[in-house]
């Protein structure tokens, strides 16, 4: 079994136990895990950071309501 399967077989388990499943393809930090797994009602912080201008686009709106409604809090962050 490739490793991309395992990780989809891992990642449906968790949702399946009420997990928020975030596979991580590339961030700014190398050796972070494949995946993060939250906890409904944690006290996870996810900032959407944009310019003074800046909108967010449909996805990134429905993903805010998305981490919202699973009780994380999900804010929009623009300088003043």
């Amino acid at each position: 079994m490739k490793e991309s399967q395992i990780q989809s077989k891992k990642i449906k388990e968790l949702e399946a136990q009420g997990y928020y499943v975030i596979k991580l393809i590339k961030t700014n930090k190398n050796g972070i895990p494949d995946i993060i797994a939250i906890p409904k009602n944690s006290d996870v912080l996810f900032f959407e950071v944009k310019g003074p201008t800046g909108k967010l686009s449909p996805l990134q709106d429905w993903r805010l309501k998305e981490l919202t409604e699973h009780g994380v809090k999900a804010e929009v962050y623009k300088p003043l």
